[in-house]
């Protein structure tokens, strides 16, 4: 009689869960059924601009559903990225972080309209981009060691570009400056496209790239291109050292790209989403794209997202400590 009794309650239980089970799995099966957006927290034109159209494009091919990507700018990011921490988990809206949105703001700004790492649910690394360390051709230096005994030689006369406080280009000139001993005043823009367009003109003469967004210009000779903040030396520029050859031992730094979506989203639309996008990723034509342009097409997994997330969190935070870095 007892062992009926479970088996009927086992049944009971069983019937109970299959209605929302099949809804679960009809929804992955369906999902997308409209479109979804991709929250751009910068202005149109900088690499996250970039990496989140060529992931848009390759989703509506795949999906059969348009991926519109919405640029919300402003606050460092935080504005666009608040935007995805308060949408609905369903799948439909996404932002391309960056380091700042989902690693550095958080150290930097005294409140934060989102947690950083509670609020969203890592999706993929989309790519990882060199920064390069680029001069207008006014400035008379040929070499890393050359900027350093420029700089050095007059404290506080020169500048440098970034896309925003706590960008990646801020960081990595931030981190050139506590490893060489150097002065420089930072001039923040509302993104990268902004802090091209004075780099370009001579108005700032100092900048950490992205470079997808400089090749071209030190290709035509508009920018002179000293060094990369890579480990190793980049395809797109061969014989340009990296910062550690060119006479700064260990330094390291790049910019990043990944897909975040709304905290509470099922784990099976975020597994679609990075399946899809990892196998977009692996297009020879979107490889070569984006190789060319100087970034490194990654497709982690969620939890491999996850990790790197926390680790950069922990490796910049010595950084924007040491340099003192905040947002008033």
């Amino acid at each position: 009689m007892l062992r009926t009794l479970s088996l009927l309650c086992l049944v009971a239980s069983t019937l109970a869960l299959g209605p929302s089970v099949a809804n679960a799995q009809g929804s992955v099966q369906d999902f997308p059924s409209h479109p979804m957006r991709i929250i751009v927290p910068f202005a149109p034109g900088g690499s996250t601009d970039v990496m989140a159209r060529m992931v848009a494009e390759g989703l509506a091919t795949r999906l059969h559903q348009q991926a519109v990507v919405e640029n919300k700018a402003g606050a460092g990011g935080n504005i666009g990225a608040d935007l995805v921490a308060k949408a609905a988990p369903d799948g439909y809206t996404l932002v391309m972080g960056s380091i700042g949105t989902h690693a550095t703001n958080s150290l930097i700004y005294p409140q934060m309209p989102y947690d950083t790492v509670k609020d969203f649910v890592p999706v993929t690394q989309v790519a990882r981009v060199t920064l390069v360390l680029v001069v207008h051709p006014s400035l008379p230096v040929q070499s890393v060691k050359e900027l350093i005994a420029l700089v050095k030689s007059e404290p506080g006369k020169f500048n440098y570009a970034s896309g925003g406080i706590g960008a990646s280009q801020h960081l990595a000139a931030e981190l050139f400056k506590y490893m060489t001993g150097t002065s420089m005043a930072h001039v923040p823009y509302k993104g990268s496209a902004g802090a091209l367009s004075d780099l370009l003109g001579g108005r700032v003469t100092i900048m950490f790239a992205d470079l997808p967004l400089v090749l071209a210009h030190i290709q035509q000779g508009k920018l002179r291109a000293l060094a990369v903040g890579d480990a190793k030396r980049s395809p797109a520029l061969p014989d340009v050292p990296t910062v550690a050859e060119a006479g700064v031992p260990n330094f390291e730094a790049t910019a990043w790209y990944g897909l975040f979506a709304p905290a509470q989203t099922p784990a099976p639309i975020v597994a679609k989403l990075q399946s899809e996008v990892a196998a977009i990723l692996k297009q020879p034509d979107v490889r070569k794209r984006m190789t060319e342009l100087g970034a490194t097409p990654i497709g982690s997994t969620p939890q491999e997202f996850q990790a790197f997330q926390a680790a950069e969190i922990k490796r910049w935070k010595e950084v924007v400590d040491s340099a003192k870095i905040r947002m008033e």
